[in-house]
This record gives structure tokens, C-alpha cells and sequence, in this order.
């Protein structure tokens, strides 16, 4: 089981690296490391677990974070109808976006940045988002709001981007042009 031991903090190099394709189908270690990732977000809300191996809370994990640089990530979210979207996957692009963006007015945050770091993060509104699940199935999943940005966050990592680095550093809390702002 992870832990918040088996998370890198920001500041590793593996952070900052872009991660490798799995080849398909994925190997056993491959889907083990998949299935870790989406118990420790499952974990991280489940109170009793969470409070008993002391489990920062997340709502999205990608195998960069545990030092692991393969393009795999997981999400257990609920979007803002209560639509739970828990996926492990492979290989996940965004093949298409909306012109429209969006952000969450409390921000983001990261199992890797142990500070806080204020400020809005520009995403788009609605992405189309490509990948292969845990059995080798291909996925295609159209996305909008909470669950797209949360989407967004975790492919950053596969690209060693972290969510700050869209923060406008002049003035974090301008708000992205014509974006739609979305509570959490």
C-alpha cells in the first residue's frame, strides 16, 4: 500500500522529468504500479484509512509522483452533480480541448508541494482525453469541469510540469480571460 513516504516532494528531478510510454499490453509490475496509485486516492478519502497510515488527502495520483516515470495516472473524483470518475490509465492524452477555460477559485493543489501555493491555474473547460485502462481496453472519455482540470493536473506530471507553473507570477489572482470559475 502507498504511502505518503512513497511521494516524491517537489524539488526531486523525477518531477521535473517527462515520462516514458508503457508498451502495451502492460506488464504485471506496470498494472500493480497502476492499481497502487488508484488505492492510495481511494485511500486518501476513505477517513478511517486516511487517519490511520496518515494519508494526505488527493483526488488524483500519476506514477511520476512515486518516482516511477511511466505515463500512468489515477482519479477518484466526484464532479458537481456527485458523477463519481475513478480511472486508472495508461498512456492518457488530451486529443482535444475547448477554446473556452476554466479554474478552480480556491485553486490547486499536489500531493507533491507540501506548501500552499495561491493562485488560479488556467485549464481548459472541456477535454477529450485518450488512453488504455488496467485490462488493456482502449478509453476515450469526454471531460468538463472539476473532472477535466483534475485530468489536466495529472498529465501535467507526465510531462514534468507542475500546476503552478501556469500561476500568472505577475498577479496570481487575475482571473484567466472569459474563464468559467469553478467552486470545489
Amino acid at each position: 500500500m502507498l504511502t505518503m513516504e512513497n511521494i516524491i516532494r517537489d524539488g526531486h528531478p523525477s518531477l521535473r522529468q517527462v515520462a516514458k510510454e508503457v508498451p502495451l499490453p502492460a506488464s504485471q509490475e506496470d498494472k500493480e504500479i497502476l492499481k497502487s496509485l488508484l488505492e492510495y486516492v481511494i485511500n486518501s478519502q476513505t477517513p478511517e484509512i486516511a487517519s490511520k497510515y496518515g494519508l494526505r488527502p488527493g483526488i488524483g495520483l500519476a506514477a511520476p509522483q512515486i518516482n516511477v516515470s511511466k505515463r500512468m495516472i489515477a482519479i477518484h473524483v466526484h464532479d458537481e452533480k456527485g458523477t463519481l470518475y475513478s480511472h486508472a490509465l495508461i498512456n492518457p492524452k488530451i486529443i482535444s480541448h475547448s477554446v473556452e477555460m476554466a479554474y478552480l477559485t480556491s485553486g490547486e493543489g499536489c500531493l507533491s508541494v507540501d506548501e500552499s501555493i495561491p493562485g488560479f491555474v488556467p485549464r481548459y473547460a472541456r477535454i477529450t482525453v485518450k488512453g488504455t485502462d488496467i485490462d488493456g481496453t482502449d478509453v476515450k472519455l469526454r471531460l468538463k469541469g472539476l473532472v477535466a482540470i483534475v485530468f489536466q493536473h495529472e498529465i501535467d506530471h507526465l510531462n514534468g510540469v507542475m500546476f503552478y507553473d501556469h500561476i500568472n507570477k505577475a498577479n496570481p489572482f487575475q482571473e484567466p480571460k472569459d474563464a468559467i470559475a469553478i467552486e470545489r
